[in-house]
């Protein structure tokens, strides 16, 4: 909670743990170094289960209240099942999420009550690349647009000032936007 103007702001973020895992950090930046993980398992043609719990930080493993479950699948106009959202479909909901959930810590931090947010992601992308057939053609996105909805009890600029700084600060925004050495091996 945060008191603004002798207005109580409750976004649901704990920004005074955040700004304390920040000292926490400098004083000991090993410690800042985490390592995610996921473990995706084949279930038949392009459907996919990836399982999530467990992961390093703050100098040692850790493991979440319980295992998180996403699946992956194609649509029929691919000739798959449409099971589950397409991995880059998965990609836009984690930009949306993380900006989301940036957009959240940084109006509580503010002291700026938000009553909805909404982010509207779409990703173009031309699969001539994905089925071989023109290698000018880059596999992935081309573009990714995010349009936000916010109502809030603060000025439109300071919305935007909010999106800018979620941004800024968004890991996902980050690993899209920036190269990432990503190495793939055989067992």
């Amino acid at each position: 909670m945060n008191i603004h103007n002798n207005t109580v702001v409750d976004n649901g973020v704990n920004t005074e743990a955040l700004i304390g895992a920040r000292g926490a950090f400098a004083d000991m930046p090993e410690a800042a170094a985490f390592t995610f993980r996921s473990t995706c398992d084949w279930i038949e043609g392009t459907y996919n289960a990836n399982t999530i719990n467990g992961y390093f930080g703050l100098g040692q493993e850790q493991e979440r209240k319980q295992t998180f479950r996403i699946e992956s699948d194609h649509p029929e106009v691919f000739a798959a099942a449409d099971r589950a959202p397409t991995p880059t479909e998965i990609v836009l909901s984690a930009l949306a999420s993380c900006l989301t959930g940036g957009v959240a810590a940084v109006a509580q931090h503010r002291g700026i009550q938000l009553n909805s947010v909404r982010a509207t992601v779409e990703g173009d992308i031309d699969v001539r690349g994905i089925l071989g057939m023109d290698p000018e053609i880059r596999n992935g996105f081309s573009a990714i647009r995010v349009r936000f909805d916010i109502d809030a009890d603060a000025s439109e600029d300071d919305i935007r000032a909010l999106v800018a700084q979620s941004q800024k600060r968004s890991a996902m925004f980050d690993i899209l936007t920036n190269p990432t050495d990503v190495h793939v091996d055989v067992a």
